[in-house]
């Protein structure tokens, strides 16, 4: 049985957070898998102690929709241990967010990048709102990855959102250089939505939510794919 934990803080009624648990259980029976064991790893308990201790038996990370987060900081630290560990990462929409900005600041050397949803000063404003919200929308993404377009079976998709926030396209080149490859693009602008980490086993950002779309006859292919990879990715210094 695979152990996946999800950085974030639950909100109530939070369809995209109440959609991860079920969404991973469609996808461990369309592998043929017991479902994964799932956890939640609240961000402020990943600020004020040791990331390692709370997420090195984890098999897979999935950061969770849900921002802002109590701690900032600490959902950072989260997808650092994830990108250096190689561990299965899976973020999404707001965990697209904070990823982009962990790998700007730790492997691009951005160290001022940040969020314009917490409301800090200065700084380089990666993550800014976007003039249209895409809350609510569905829109059709065209995948230019060759492993995300054997996950889909196809090189486009029909995808959910609920954000407001995104990346702003001027600090792309920079992210590229750091490894963050560009997998999906949004057909209307042309837009990052999909973006993958290079060297990694597994680490896949959207800015639409998956889990949303995914059910029992139809489990979502990225979330399918993250848990094939949580499941078979060895990690020896994993405790039993």
């Amino acid at each position: 049985m695979s152990r996946i934990a999800v950085i974030g803080d639950p909100v109530a009624g939070s369809e995209p957070q109440t959609a991860i648990e079920p969404a991973l259980g469609h996808a461990a029976a369309a592998l043929g898998l017991e479902a994964p064991r799932v956890r939640w790893v609240g961000t402020e308990e990943l600020e004020s102690g040791d990331p390692a201790a709370r997420l090195r038996d984890a098999d897979g990370i999935w950061c969770a929709p849900g921002s802002p987060y109590r701690s900032f900081a600490g959902a950072l630290e989260g997808i650092r241990f994830a990108r250096e560990r190689g561990v299965p990462f899976l973020g999404t929409c707001a965990g697209f967010q904070h990823a982009v900005i962990e790998i700007a600041r730790d492997v691009a050397g951005i160290a001022t990048a940040d969020h314009e949803e917490y409301g800090h000063e200065g700084g380089d404003l990666m993550i800014h709102e976007l003039l249209c919200s895409l809350v609510g929308q569905r829109l059709e993404v065209l995948i230019d990855d060759p492993m995300i377009q054997v996950l889909y079976g196809t090189n486009w998709a029909d995808e959910e959102y609920y954000c407001r926030f995104g990346l702003n396209p001027i600090y792309l080149p920079a992210l590229e250089s750091a490894g963050l490859q560009v997998a999906g693009l949004d057909v209307s602008d042309g837009q990052p939505r999909i973006m993958c980490l290079d060297g990694h086993p597994f680490f896949v950002i959207t800015l639409f939510v998956p889990q949303v779309s995914s059910t029992v006859d139809a489990p979502h292919p990225l979330v399918r794919g993250f848990l094939a990879a949580a499941a078979t990715v060895e990690r020896p210094e994993r405790p039993a």
